[in-house]
């Protein structure tokens, strides 16, 4: 089973990226990092999807505005087998990062 970080991406803007997905037979607690290395605020959203389209109710975060070199972070995250972790910038210089345990439910 995995620890420390899950998952990084460098978010292009306007397109949802999977961050992190939780391998079968496993569950995580996760937190999750955005940061805005841009000189602009950007709006931004995080998803716990269980496919990589977001359903309108699997949304934690959405439209937050992340001011420039501002951080957004959502700790204590639960996520079972197969769930996984969207997030979405309106604009590029965003970079998101997923850390926590991963164990096993058997």
């Amino acid at each position: 089973m995995a620890s420390g970080r899950l998952g990084i991406a460098d978010l292009a803007a306007t397109t949802n990226t999977t961050l992190y997905t939780v391998p079968a037979s496993t569950f995580a607690v996760v937190t999750v990092n955005l940061v805005n290395r841009g000189s602009g605020a950007v709006a931004v959203r995080i998803a716990i999807a269980s496919t990589t389209s977001p359903a309108n109710g699997e949304y934690i975060e959405y439209g937050v505005t992340l001011g420039a070199n501002a951080v957004l972070e959502r700790t204590g995250l639960v996520l079972a087998a197969g769930q996984n972790i969207i997030v979405y910038a309106s604009a590029v210089n965003i970079s998101a990062v997923a850390f926590g345990i991963e164990t096993a439910t058997s």
